[in-house]
């Protein structure tokens, strides 16, 4: 099995536990608002970009893990990608964007992800409902666009982001 190919089998197996599917039930009144919100156009199929900040300990980390655990626990496929390493070890089935989307490792002004649109990879990141990246102020201008690019690109629409739900955040 080619390294796409296992990625995608990973992302679309991962199990949710019992716990994780309590968890929407210790988000605080401004979590919950940021939930539903989410979650609306998600399950809708309509394209939404978020923008999650706040300071460090407030809850984001928190929010972003019960929106996976939702999603993924009704079958469909949940993205969680981070701009640094140590990130992707807490976001349960987390990935650096560099390693998630091809991003060249050496970023220059204007690079494209090398994803094939008829990749497994790309049939994964188009079946996405949800798309979060943690740490997102850490990331060069030019990646941000360069995923709008490839979302894009792989779902065959000029709406930003491809279409997809995807949710960012900061901490500071």
């Amino acid at each position: 099995m080619a390294n796409d190919a296992k990625e995608a089998y990973f992302e679309r197996n991962i199990i949710v536990s019992n716990e994780d599917l309590l968890l929407h039930r210790k988000l605080n009144t401004e979590q919950k608002i940021a939930y539903d919100i989410i979650l609306q156009r998600v399950f809708s199929n309509e394209s939404g970009a978020f923008f999650i900040d706040g300071p460090g300990g407030s809850g984001k980390m928190f929010l972003y893990c019960v929106l996976l655990a939702t999603v993924r626990s009704k079958g469909f496929v949940a993205l969680a990608t981070t701009t640094s390493g140590v990130a992707s070890s807490i976001l349960p089935g987390g990935r650096k964007v560099h390693s998630r989307f091809k991003f060249p490792i050496n970023i220059d002004e204007k690079f494209s992800c090398n994803i094939s649109k008829q990749s497994s990879l790309a049939s994964l990141i188009r079946d996405a409902k949800l798309i979060v990246w943690d740490d997102v102020s850490m990331a060069k201008k030019n990646m941000i666009e360069a995923l709008d690019s490839l979302l894009k690109d792989i779902t065959n629409t000029n709406v930003l982001f491809g279409g997809k739900s995807c949710c960012v955040w900061r901490g500071f």
